[in-house]
């Protein structure tokens, strides 16, 4: 009996120890509650020589201007990037993988929703070493999402194919996305305006949801989006009174700037 006992007492602390290996490992790396996305992982490296040829054909170059779109409903994520004439033109739309959540705005850590807003990419936000290929922060909460009150963190672009809050994109994509990302930012821009939308801001599809409790908010997004297709460059944006403002109005004393991370 004390034999099979010390056998039973043996095998039990084995099975615990492999537990707790099992679940230090993952927060140790960053896959649960930790930093995740820091530990580099080797994947596969992509030839970039037909998005060099592509930006050429379509007259641009890695490291001019770029600006990210984001379209929830139509699954989309479009790359526009500064023409010779100085417009913002469409280069590519991509079909996104996947995101998380619903129509409508981040609210809270935890809530599984992909945000929507205007941000700013700054090259602090740019993470080679994710685990999902390649990553940028959008940086969520802006200075709206914190005057409303919003909560969350690492609310990200990658590749994976995998989502909790994030857009996520295959590998393949989001190499071409954060390679136009961070070469404007080599270059010299400063931050990568990054819009993202619940559909298309048409009249047609707001008056669709015009029963929406996000209605007003989306009326407001719509501003920013026309504004843009008005000028053929993203606006200035700023949080003022609980809104987005755009533009001259964004300079007022009691407006926040949306920035990317300094």
């Amino acid at each position: 009996m004390n034999r099979a006992l010390t056998a039973f007492v043996a095998g039990l602390s084995l099975v615990g120890i492999m537990a707790v290996t099992g679940l230090v490992w993952p927060i140790a790396s960053g896959y649960l509650w930790g930093r995740p996305g820091d530990t580099p992982i080797p994947e596969q490296t992509f030839d970039r020589t037909a998005l060099n040829a592509d930006l050429a054909t379509a007259g641009f170059a890695l490291g001019d201007d770029a600006h990210v779109r984001i379209y929830k409903r139509e699954h989309l994520l479009e790359v526009w990037m500064r023409s010779a004439e100085g417009r913002f033109v469409l280069f590519r739309a991509y079909e996104i993988c996947t995101y998380s959540g619903g129509l409508g705005p981040k609210l809270a850590e935890g809530d599984r929703q992909a945000p929507e807003g205007f941000y700013r990419v700054a090259r602090k936000q740019l993470n080679p070493n994710s685990r999902h290929h390649l990553a940028f922060n959008i940086g969520f909460p802006n200075a709206l999402d914190q005057a409303l009150g919003r909560t969350g963190s690492y609310l990200m672009v990658h590749g994976g194919c995998s989502s909790v809050g994030c857009y996520a994109m295959t590998d393949a994509q989001i190499d071409e996305i954060y390679a136009i990302i961070e070469a404007a930012l080599d270059r010299g821009q400063q931050e990568v305006d990054v819009s993202i939308f619940p559909f298309r801001m048409t009249e047609t599809a707001l008056q669709t949801e015009a029963g929406n409790q996000w209605s007003p908010f989306w009326r407001n997004l719509k501003l920013g989006a026309d504004l843009f297709d008005l000028t053929g460059a993203p606006p200035r944006v700023a949080a003022c009174a609980g809104s987005y403002v755009f533009g001259g109005e964004q300079l007022g004393s009691e407006c926040t700037p949306i920035t990317g991370w300094v």
